[in-house]
């Protein structure tokens, strides 16, 4: 297993590093930094765009390999490089990055959980009532874009808050300006204000493991060792929870691990049409502007996400199958 572990982590590196490079080849070649400040009103001088250029490490006149070895050795200190407002990347992406990580944490781990054991109890009771149901609300929900759903729960939210005559459920925005009182009282206004986001987010995450759950539970229910488990005197129930749901739960670790990435990307929608101000915001923001360290920032953080949970799938794929610990 220590193994495993460490040819995936040295395989995951390997593919951050090719992906950073990447990213700002992509980027750097893609966006133009030069028409943030020629389009102004009125226009400055050529000299001087030029010279602001160079001091943000983005003169076009020097090649793309030198500038991205600049940059990536001041990214190994901890220095992302610094906006086209002249602003440290780096502040701001710590700013930006526990928004996201608290509308993505929340929202996958509900999501996860509540796909997995929606997926069991709809193939435990396959073709009635409540397996159609399920059915039913999955495709629908997997049918709307991300940001459709989100505009539907806030046309819900301004619906119950309007039959109520006050406000009940908050639906934009991190936490409410101006907001003073204690821990608690900080704690309280930010769980309601996440609490629509974190739905939007789970929805979706429900949709899609509870369909691959559903269909991984019913291949184990037709198994030979789950029979001779209800065979030798186990009610279903019971043989399905000691020797079927872990059997079960081996294919969803490889859809984890491409599954985030369309998670991440649903986020970003989602913290628009919420209005929170995390990586999706951003990440718009400084494509319009041409912003290559800002979005290279992004990027990176991205892949890394996305190769942690494939590395997390990995693990816990080696964990429920003792046949691929050994590499």
């Amino acid at each position: 297993m220590l193994i495993l572990s460490a040819i995936r982590l040295t395989n995951c590196l390997a593919l951050l590093l090719a992906s950073t490079f990447l990213s700002y080849l992509i980027s750097a070649s893609a966006l133009d930094p030069r028409a943030y400040y020629e389009q102004r009103t009125p226009p400055p001088p050529g000299a001087v765009v030029d010279q602001r250029l160079a001091q943000l490490g983005l003169d076009d006149t020097v090649p793309v390999t030198e500038r991205f070895a600049h940059w990536s050795w001041r990214a190994l200190h901890g220095d992302l490089g610094r906006t086209l407002d002249g602003t440290p990347v780096t502040t701001e992406f710590r700013r930006r990055v526990g928004v996201t990580a608290r509308l993505l944490v929340v929202g996958t781990v509900v999501g996860t959980a509540l796909g997995v054991l929606a997926g069991v109890w709809a193939a435990v009771r396959r073709g009635r009532l409540p397996d159609r149901a399920l059915t039913l609300f999955s495709f629908a929900v997997l049918a709307v874009p991300p940001f459709v759903l989100g505009l539907l729960l806030q046309a819900g939210a301004i619906t119950v808050n309007d039959a109520a005559g006050r406000t009940v459920i908050r639906y934009t925005g991190e936490r409410t300006p101006g907001l003073t009182g204690g821990a608690l009282t900080q704690l309280r206004d930010t769980a309601v204000h996440l609490a629509l986001p974190t739905l939007c987010v789970a929805l979706g995450a429900i949709a899609a493991y509870s369909r691959y759950q559903r269909a991984a539970t019913l291949d184990v229910l037709a198994s030979e060792h789950l029979r001779a488990a209800q065979a030798k005197g186990l009610t279903p129930g019971r043989a399905l929870l000691r020797h079927g749901l872990r059997v079960s739960l081996i294919p969803l670790t490889a859809f984890f691990s491409f599954g985030f990435l369309t998670l991440f990307t649903g986020a970003v929608f989602t913290e628009k049409v919420f209005g929170w101000h995390g990586m999706g915001g951003w990440f718009v923001e400084s494509v319009q502007k041409g912003d290559v360290h800002s979005v290279v920032a992004m990027q990176v953080f991205g892949a890394a996400l996305v190769l942690l949970a494939g590395l997390a799938g990995d693990l816990l794929h080696a964990a429920l199958d003792p046949r691929v610990r050994h590499p």
